[in-house]
């Protein structure tokens, strides 16, 4: 960035961090989630009624009891539901309320609705249900050998793999198991749903697609859309939780206010949450690959094995884009992938961060990993061998992905060098080596592993976001969009846009809550690309404010518009400088219109969703990391020691929202690959369904080293600032850590062999990979 556009920024609202506009609410307890609103009188409370087999005949539901019991109201099944029976799904594969069998313990059977929460919630558990077992799918690959399917499977080829391969100096094949992940929000699903007159509907939600909680009550009850209102001011936590699953809440207690003529609130506690609530899908793989003596990859066949619980939900999307990220940063000339979507008996799994493609990152980088142990060679220069060519480089051939996209922007050779020099990693390899020689029970790894990830939804219609900015007569201003606040500050960023589009402080301007009555068919706020959507959209309804401003100010003083400057609270004329709210009334009093709306569509994307080709991505975020960890051989536990990150944010709009969100997605993503583990048991039980057996890191588990940097280089894409999505990408980064604890264990076992670390690297995992060549 040159001097001119620095000092550009300083004056500016964007590109500053100014503080996130909910913070001292936040701390201060006075930042409302919807189990803080205020009750209607009248209110009465729902509780699930859950299934306690994983896959059986349901014959009876047996509410005697619980209906005798103080409180209660009523108990609501499916044969109360006055619309369609199934959920307005894509695939339509998904009952609201079970009702002939039941696919997974903790399947919502029905709800019981009492004057308490308490009440509520122990009537449910005195309903007796009378279901006959039938034979359940726990495990994936026993689902794969039934050929049991939630979707059809798919496949993308380029070249010919196994030809590839037997041709190659070296092979290598082996398999990978990773496991799922729970959401762990601190707000946990919730929705309070009012009748209001003439058969519309009020429903509050902690969603990050209102849109869709729309569309899913109104078909419910069978009725239009516009008869359904949903409004989201704030969620605490999301991270894709509360995309699809947060939609089940509100229909279910529309439902039972549809019944009982009465506000509902249904909110899950953490036990009935874990239980209900889909988690990220878990993946099986089978590789084989084979690679030259400089560790370069010549053919790769993957068989890829997703767990989508028992029904389709986002699995299709997800299993598409752990396809899309197989290749990471890496050019795979000759590629064979082989992708099923999988029926188990268990939770549908569903969005999360990064949305498959972690599912897709890691299995790469573990073949990278282990090609590099099998020559004797630096993993490092093993994935330098392997990267996408630069854009400037003679040979376009190793700029195309496996599904035909241009990898025209590719900033990972100067990224993966400048945190190799910034990181010291050649330095502390050797330090480690000589540290590993001499301390044989602990012992030390190091990794860096970069990321290329995509950003946009790979179903090109999402690709849309509207906005509203009203301008006020005291110069103030209120902007809503259809994104939803999870605490990433998205509303923090999109009134930073408007407020240096307007050249208005950022004090004033107010972002308000997600309404599904003021932006319409709003796409979720999910893929990373809430502010490259929403920011864009309101960037566009302040200009189209701002041009009407500038006109009328020509208009006084006798320029051209395009004359007119909007900054720091001026507006400014060759002839003349006036305060915003100076001329914001005398435009009002002249009936210059003050208010507008803004679209934005993503541009250049395509692709075919049959085949899995085309450009699904506007454009790739980058970054690397640098990972230190320490094992115990003795008992398998481990603790990251030093973490070092460069990402791509382009030019940040809020560079500490952005590093807060680097740092955030890393120890999600640590979480994910080291301590959150999900258990079932032989009957289909969620054994860790409590914070007391489902760890999630904390403060204890970041280390004091914990450094990011931001890549200072904008967009090069026409992205709103010259910005990149920061959501999603470093949770990937992560992966080093799993990566250096590889690396440890390699170190101790000393044989040279494949490591068979299952993620996450839990103690007892670790301990397996230890003794693993004694096998």
């Amino acid at each position: 960035m040159n001097a001119p556009e620095k000092l550009k920024l300083a004056s500016s609202a964007a590109g500053r961090s100014v503080p996130h506009e909910s913070a001292r609410a936040q701390v201060s307890g006075n930042a409302h989630y919807v189990d803080d609103l205020p009750e209607v009188r009248g209110t009465l409370y729902a509780a699930p009624i859950l299934s306690t087999v994983a896959h059986g005949r349901l014959l009876g539901v047996d509410s005697h009891a619980a209906l005798a019991m103080p409180g209660v109201q009523a108990v609501v099944l499916a044969s109360d539901i006055p619309g369609d029976t199934v959920l307005a799904a894509f695939a339509h594969d998904e009952p609201i309320f079970a009702s002939d069998t039941v696919q997974h313990i903790g399947q919502v059977v029905g709800l019981v609705v009492a004057s308490t929460v308490m009440q509520a919630r122990a009537a449910a558990r005195a309903v007796k249900l009378d279901i006959e077992a039938l034979p359940a799918l726990l495990d994936v690959r026993a689902a794969y050998a039934a050929q049991s399917y939630v979707l059809p499977p798919v496949f993308v080829r380029r070249g010919d793999a196994a030809q590839a391969i037997a041709a190659a100096p070296h092979t290598l094949s082996g398999q990978l198991e990773v496991g799922g992940q729970e959401h762990f929000y601190l707000e946990g699903q919730i929705a309070y749903v009012l009748p209001q007159e003439q058969g519309q509907w009020l429903v509050h939600s902690s969603t990050q697609h209102p849109g869709e909680v729309q569309h899913w009550v109104a078909h419910a009850l069978g009725l239009a859309n516009h008869a359904v209102r949903v409004e989201c001011r704030r969620m605490g936590g999301g991270f894709g939780g509360k995309e699809t699953q947060a939609g089940h809440l509100a229909v279910w207690a529309a439902i039972a206010a549809h019944k009982l003529g009465r506000p509902i609130k249904l909110r899950l506690d953490r036990d009935d949450d874990f239980s209900i609530t889909g988690k990220r899908h878990p993946f099986a793989y089978d590789y084989t690959v084979g690679f030259d003596g400089a560790g370069r990859i010549c053919g790769f066949q993957l068989l890829m094995l997703a767990n989508c619980g028992f029904s389709a939900d986002l699995s299709g999307p997800v299993a598409d884009r752990a396809v899309f990220h197989a290749d990471n940063a890496y050019f795979l000339a000759d590629v064979d992938i082989s992708s099923y979507r999988l029926k188990t008996h268990t939770q549908s799994h569903t969005a999360f961060r990064g949305f498959g493609g972690p599912q897709g990152v890691i299995v790469i980088e573990t073949i990278l990993s282990e090609i590099a142990r099998q020559l004797g060679l630096d993993p490092l220069e093993v994935r330098r061998h392997n990267l996408y060519d630069a854009a400037d480089t003679p040979n376009p051939q190793r700029n195309t992905t496996h599904y035909q996209m241009a990898v025209e922007d590719n900033i990972l050779h100067p990224i993966l060098s400048k945190i190799e020099q910034s990181a010291h990693y050649q330095e502390r390899r050797k330090a480690i080596s000589a540290w590993n020689a001499a301390n044989p029970v602990i012992q030390r790894g190091i990794s860096i592993t970069p990321v290329k990830f995509g950003i946009s939804f790979t179903a090109t219609l999402f690709n849309q976001a509207g906005a509203l900015v009203h301008v006020y007569t005291d110069g103030s201003v209120q902007v809503n969009h259809g994104g939803t606040e999870m605490g990433q500050g998205l509303n923090t960023k999109v009134a930073q846009i408007v407020a240096d589009e307007l050249g208005i402080p950022f004090e004033s301007v107010l972002a308000t809550a997600a309404d599904t009555s003021k932006v319409p068919n709003a796409s979720a706020t999910a893929a990373s690309s809430g502010t490259d959507l929403n920011g864009r959209a309101a960037q566009y309804a302040a200009r189209n404010v701002r041009d009407n401003l500038a006109q009328f100010a020509a208009g006084l003083d006798g320029c051209g518009a395009g004359a007119v400057r909007f900054q720091n609270g001026q507006v400014i004329t060759p002839t003349a400088s006036r305060p915003f709210t100076s001329l914001v009334q005398q435009a009002y009093a002249n009936r210059i219109q003050l208010w507008s709306d803004g679209f934005y569509r993503t541009p250049k994307i395509h692709y075919d969703k049959t085949t899995l080709t085309g450009r699904p991505f506007y454009y790739f975020a980058y970054g690397a990391a640098c990972s230190e960890v320490a094992i115990d051989t003795l008992t398998g536990e481990s603790r990251v020691l030093k973490i070092d990150i460069l990402y791509d944010a382009g030019t940040s709009i809020n560079p500490a929202i952005d590093i807060g969100q680097v740092e955030g997605g890393f120890i999600q993503g640590v979480g994910w690959l080291t301590t959150e583990q999900l258990v079932w048991n032989a009957k289909g039980a969620l054994s860790t369904h409590a914070p007391s057996t489902y760890k999630i890191p904390a403060t204890g588990d970041i280390p004091a080293h914990f450094k990011v940097d931001l890549w200072d280089q904008p967009n090069r894409e026409d992205n709103v600032f010259g910005s990149k999505a920061v959501g999603e990408p470093p949770f990937m980064l992560a992966i080093s850590v799993f990566e250096a604890m590889k690396e440890a264990i390699a170190a101790a076992r000393g044989d040279g062999a494949v490591v068979q670390l299952a993620a996450p690297a839990t103690a007892e995992n670790v301990l397996r990979a230890l003794t693993a060549s004694a096998a």
